[in-house]
């Protein structure tokens, strides 16, 4: 599912402000996107969250690791010994989550600059700024 972003004017501040059409990935409880396998990492088992992450992690032996995990959501804690492959798909979990903070991040970063540019062009409109402010 694609994400949508969009601005808005909101009246009763004056501003823009971000509003997310649909909740960002790692916002959401994992049961939207199906039924959490037991070997998911990145879910919580108890809050349905896909947001957990790795604390610790070393090899146990060939082919193992041995992972500590935790959900920032509800404070879980677990570790485990777990099969090269379901550490390797954590870790396309967490390379996705990753991108997905950092295309947020740019989106909130361009309504901010939107909203400061926007308040810069009022104040030069009123006659607010003053060679003295530079």
């Amino acid at each position: 599912m694609a994400k949508r972003h969009a601005t808005r004017r909101d009246g009763a501040h004056g501003g823009k402000r971000l509003r997310l059409e649909d909740e960002l990935r790692t916002q959401r409880p994992a049961e939207a996107e199906g039924a959490r396998r037991a070997d998911d990492l990145h879910i919580c088992p108890e809050c349905g969250r896909d947001l957990v992450y790795p604390v610790d992690w070393a090899q146990a032996e060939p082919g193992f690791w041995h992972v500590a995990l935790r959900c920032p959501e509800c404070e879980w804690r677990e570790s485990g010994t777990y099969h090269q492959s379901v550490v390797d798909r954590f870790d396309e979990a967490l390379d996705k989550g990753t991108e997905a903070l950092l295309e947020d991040l740019r989106v909130l970063m361009r309504a901010n600059l939107e909203e400061e540019i926007e308040r810069f062009g009022e104040a030069l409109r009123h006659n607010l700024i003053l060679p003295e402010d530079f």
